[in-house]
């Protein structure tokens, strides 16, 4: 029997009702068969993120590993084509998968020491852009989303978006972002990025200081990747310095990482639209503050 968090489970039940029940007692039932076809033994208490059931296990042979529980989805699809590019150089080892369901079989890093856990917040930026200029040499094999694809489904539904707005400087500063974003949509990029590398997603290793997990991975320009960052333990302030100096780590062009990182403003903003709520103040702010940042 695999043992669901009570968490787990009061999280998808308050976003989807029953169906979200019976969504993570689905994950439950094929952690059950995997374990089984994998001949995998559980190993330790059942840990969750927003929407993966992840179960410490160990193989035959000893290895400890976790089973990964998810979804697939236009988000989740691309992960096992990015872990396997990246062949666990600067993220997390991929072990076994199944493209059916989106299972995967990962090493196990060490939940533990999570870079979140850094009171530093200039120290870990710096371990993340260290990351991500690894990461972004890796040019984005076949079968992982697009950013041009992207920017111009963006691009096109920003006209509707804006007439939803009513506060006229928050119309105004989404049209910069969206001017910005067309100014380098020619141009998007063909590196592979994992679009969701923030504090949160950075684990520690007995075979490495940091490792990436959790990717959403997305072929583009680098500077697509920047704004987790400047949003996790978002501290206005430190917008600018966190901006400057992952483009300094990574060598990136000033004007095109900015306008990529207007357009996850952008991108974020109008799923806000979309869901009948307003842009968060946070990103907003950091538009603002970029939108004029030269260096």
């Amino acid at each position: 029997m695999i043992d669901i968090p009570d968490e787990l489970v009061a999280q998808h039940v308050r976003h989807a009702g029953e169906a979200g029940r019976a969504y993570v007692t689905s994950l439950a039932e094929r952690g059950t068969h995997f374990l089984q076809h994998w001949r995998l033994r559980p190993d330790g208490p059942t840990m969750y993120g927003r929407c993966a059931l992840v179960l410490p296990v160990l193989r035959t042979d000893g290895t400890r590993a976790v089973l990964k529980l998810q979804d697939v989805d236009e988000e989740t699809v691309g992960e096992p084509v990015a872990l396997r590019a990246w062949h666990g150089d600067g993220a997390v080892r991929l072990l076994q998968w199944d493209d059916g369901t989106g299972t995967l079989l990962l090493e196990r890093l060490d939940p533990d020491r999570c870079l979140d856990d850094l009171p530093d917040s200039r120290e870990a930026t710096l371990v993340v852009a260290r990351l991500l200029a690894h990461l972004t040499t890796t040019p984005a094999p076949p079968g992982v989303r697009r950013l041009g694809d992207l920017a111009a489904a963006m691009l096109e539904h920003t006209p509707a978006a804006l007439k939803k707005i009513a506060d006229l400087g928050t119309r105004r500063l989404l049209a910069d972002c969206a001017a910005a974003v067309r100014e380098v949509a020619d141009a998007p990029g063909d590196r592979l990025l994992h679009w969701d590398l923030h504090f949160e997603n950075v684990l520690a290793a007995d075979r490495a200081a940091w490792l990436a997990i959790d990717p959403k991975p997305l072929a583009g320009d680098p500077g697509f990747d920047l704004f987790p960052v400047l949003w996790n333990r978002f501290e206005a302030d430190e917008v600018l310095w966190r901006f400057d100096a992952m483009t300094e780590v990574l060598g990136l062009e000033n004007a095109r990482a900015r306008a990529w990182t207007l357009g996850r403003v952008l991108q974020n903003s109008l799923w806000q639209i979309e869901e009948g709520d307003d842009p968060l103040d946070a990103h907003l702010e950091i538009a603002r503050r970029l939108r004029d940042h030269r260096r």
